[in-house]
């Protein structure tokens, strides 16, 4: 896809007939073409909160499954903004030189625990239970470990947790398990609560996690950031993108039955399942100070347990851009 700007230039003709029917002092229209904005997205929230954008000449998207597919293209310069998960973005900082920047805070806490019946109905009473979760050794595990052990809970000694490969494996293990709890993000637990009409949603991490800290982070799922080469040549272009992808985030939280139409043809998850997500999957738009205040004191929590999931270091000042 192109973007299609016409310039207009001053033909100077010095030589009669050099350019026939053209005097000295016209104008003539190029049509130049320039390249789209190459943006990457993962299938669910962060590429959600974009469908108002998917369909745009002015970008061309990628829309993966795994952060792994997006990574290589932005170390090696062939994407340019891309919508990652929080933590991953200190790293890219890091493994770049620091030549990425975070633009905006796209999605906050999408990860709930869920359960079969009504026994879960604060923190303390998953003491003694089995929790099952995926993402052992990424957000899920650190959000998971930091609000149990606020809430006095010891991750290793008051309760078991099960990691699993995939979500799926998770929304089996509840059913073979009707003791157990599950650690499932959104959409995911919709799907899963679409199923089995016996699981509900027991505790929003969400919520759990601004309970227990006093910094002003959020618990922070996902950030879109940029190449700083491509923003240096192109923040007009980048500020642009911003202000359309804060309006197609206003789109998708407003009009969810529109929203999940574009979700579902583009295949980023079921349309019927997108329209009774959106409304849990935490889609937001939250740039400058804000945005390094909730972004930072997370990180900061993240560092504490695992210096490792963010690059081995905070990254300094010049990670958040603000205009």
């Amino acid at each position: 896809m192109k973007r299609k700007l016409t310039a207009w230039a001053m033909a100077l003709v010095m030589c009669g007939g050099v350019l026939s029917g053209l005097g000295a002092g016209e104008k003539v229209a190029l049509a130049e073409e320039t390249a789209a904005i190459n943006v990457g997205a993962l299938k669910g929230p962060t590429a959600m909160g974009m469908a108002q954008l998917l369909d745009s000449e002015d970008y061309n998207f990628t829309i993966a499954a795994s952060p792994d597919e997006i990574v290589p293209m932005i170390v090696q310069g062939k994407m340019d903004i891309a919508a990652v998960p929080a933590n991953l973005s200190a790293a890219l900082y890091q493994k770049t030189e620091k030549n990425v920047s975070v633009l905006a805070v796209n999605t906050l806490g999408v990860l709930y625990l869920v359960e079969n019946g009504d026994s879960i109905q604060s923190v303390e009473d998953l003491k003694g239970k089995t929790i099952y979760a995926s993402g052992k050794g990424a957000t899920p595990e650190y959000a998971l470990n930091s609000v149990l052990t606020a809430s006095g809970i010891d991750p290793e000694k008051d309760l078991t947790i099960e990691y699993k490969s995939e979500h799926a494996e998770v929304v089996a293990a509840l059913a073979a398990d009707q003791t157990a709890v599950g650690l499932l993000p959104q959409p995911f637990v919709t799907t899963a609560l679409m199923k089995n009409e016996n699981l509900r949603v027991a505790l929003d991490l969400n919520d759990l996690w601004e309970a227990s800290v006093t910094d002003g982070s959020r618990l922070v799922t996902g950030v879109v950031l940029v190449r700083n080469d491509f923003l240096k040549d192109h923040e007009a272009d980048v500020d642009a993108f911003m202000d359309a992808y804060k309006e197609s985030v206003e789109f998708v939280n407003n009009d969810t039955a529109a929203a999940a139409e574009i979700i579902g043809a583009h295949e980023i998850i079921d349309a019927a399942v997108a329209e009774k997500a959106l409304p849990e999957c935490s889609i937001v738009f939250i740039e400058g100070d804000e945005m390094e205040t909730m972004l930072s004191g997370y990180l900061n929590t993240l560092n504490d347990q695992n210096p490792e999931i963010i690059g081995g270091q905070l990254p300094d000042e010049d990670f958040y851009y603000k205009r």
